[in-house]
């Protein structure tokens, strides 16, 4: 998997690169569950030297991919909106002031695809953390049968990058957060729309 993720050829704009790569406070690294395949591989690229935690269902499906996360040397917070989900954003709280990123699918555990949740931007309000929003447009990709249609890139392929910086202060305002957040992430995956 490791030797997979590294033969992906990743483009994208110096303006992207600097927010991919901000370092200063942490941050929640939203992006849509069909890309988690890409997650381990922008911790490692862009955001080198800060530990990361994913959200992951506490379903016996998450234990495969907090396994996946735990051999990309990624943590996990183990819950959902419908399984542990308080203690999962408590926990969230807690990784965000020890001062490491969180990461969230808005669409996950179960979806549908693409409908973004505002659960997902509870625990950044909390912390007053900004949101890294990330797109990715695929040169060649498989899709998998699931209810997200994983993407699965396929190796040595190209794979257009995109980050938008959310501030914390554009989150005060929870349905207006939630929808403008929910627009600009489907404007980064062109495939969301």
């Amino acid at each position: 998997m490791k030797l997979w993720g590294r033969s992906l050829r990743f483009e994208t704009t110096p303006e992207d690169l600097r927010a991919f790569t901000k370092h200063d406070e942490p941050v929640a690294i939203v992006l849509w569950h069909n890309r988690l395949f890409l997650s381990a591989e922008i911790v490692r690229r862009y955001r080198q030297g800060r530990p990361a935690y994913a959200l992951v269902s506490a379903s016996k499906d998450g234990a495969w991919l907090s396994a996946f996360f735990s051999l990309a040397g990624m943590g996990t917070v183990r819950g959902s909106s419908s399984r542990l989900g308080r203690e999962a954003a408590s926990a969230l709280v807690e990784v965000l002031r020890s001062g490491r990123d969180i990461g969230i699918t808005p669409d996950g555990p179960r979806g549908p695809c693409y409908d973004f949740k505002p659960g997902a931007l509870i625990v950044a309000r909390r912390t007053r953390t900004p949101l890294l929003l990330i797109g990715a447009e695929f040169e060649s990709t498989w899709r998998l049968g699931s209810w997200d249609r994983f993407c699965l890139p396929k190796p040595f392929s190209k794979i257009r990058m995109r980050c938008t910086l959310v501030p914390a202060a554009e989150l005060t305002q929870r349905d207006a957060a939630t929808a403008a957040v929910a627009a600009q992430l489907r404007i980064i995956n062109p495939d969301a729309k």
